[in-house]
């Protein structure tokens, strides 16, 4: 899918910019950018896409995320925007001075920046650490500032509690037009996933016909639309596996499936785990969702 460029705004006297925002949207475009991006989501929840994955997001999550690399967050609707709370840390790899990366006693940050093409998740003790430090660079001023950042990047560099997030971050840039045309797609999509959705309608959003549509969306994604919207199915069911509060037969169903059964094989396809064994696993190492 074409992202849309964003330019972020970096203040002439900082080399890097930190953000605390406490009333976020996360916004809705599709977009990227050449700074890397360190997110860590205090409160929120809702559904992410980066580059070729769609997942859900919840609280405490921290991500480091590469140069132009495209991604977006969309909010759950019932989720209360003002109680969503992110740090987010936009920096340009050579932010500190292009000789440092030529350091060999910096070698290792060279190769962290080149895993965070494909998005990374930071877990375990390196989370905890990293977002210490990110509360303590919001207000840090001058030395102070640079010595957080540079602490932040050995922190990442050295640890391996690292996910990846997407399998290939190669994408066409766009003009506004295209974007305008995707973002009405996601939006349309996200609005109905729960419903049968009508590939004419669907179409017609986008000014196309069936069969042109097909086309576009397949040559714009690497994905057939009905992939895609398995995909949002799916990351739903995820939610509400983890949240436990629903039978898994009415959580089929609350996703915009049929039937059971073919709830079961994408759920199986998209995931590599039955409904079972996905609730199985992520109790065990999710806290419970507030």
């Amino acid at each position: 899918m074409k992202p849309h460029f964003h330019r972020v705004p970096i203040k002439s006297q900082t080399s890097f910019s930190i953000r605390h925002e406490k009333e976020s949207s996360f916004g809705t475009v599709w977009h990227y950018h050449p700074e890397l991006e360190l997110h860590y989501l205090v409160k929120g929840r809702g559904v992410r896409f980066i580059g070729d994955n769609i997942s859900n997001f919840s609280d405490g999550e921290l991500i480091l995320l590469g140069q132009n690399l495209p991604h977006t967050w969309r909010v759950e609707e019932a989720s209360d925007r003002a109680h969503v709370e992110v740090i987010i840390i936009h920096f340009l790899p050579d932010c500190l001075g292009s000789d440092l990366l030529l350091l060999p006693e910096a070698y290792l940050i060279p190769k962290l920046f080149e895993k965070a093409k494909k998005g990374l998740v930071i877990n375990g003790t390196a989370r905890e650490k990293v977002i210490g430090l990110m509360h303590h660079a919001v207000d840090a001023q001058n030395l102070d500032r640079l010595i957080a950042l540079l602490s932040i990047l050995k922190i990442l560099a050295e640890t391996d509690e690292t996910e990846s997030i997407a399998s290939a971050h190669a994408f066409y840039k766009s003009n506004d037009s295209e974007t305008l045309r995707l973002n009405k797609i996601y939006a349309y999509t996200l609005a109905n996933y729960k419903s049968d959705i009508n590939l004419q309608d669907v179409a017609s959003i986008a000014n196309l016909g069936i069969t042109s549509f097909c086309r576009y969306f397949k040559m714009m994604t690497k994905k057939t639309y009905n992939d895609f919207l398995v995909e949002i199915r799916i990351s739903h069911a995820c939610r509400f596996l983890i949240e436990d509060r629903l039978a898994t037969e009415v959580i089929c169903f609350e996703c915009g499936f049929n039937n059971v059964s073919n709830f079961y094989r994408h759920f199986k396809k998209v995931t590599d785990m039955t409904p079972m064994e996905y609730k199985k696993k992520y109790l065990k190492t999710t806290p419970e969702l507030i």
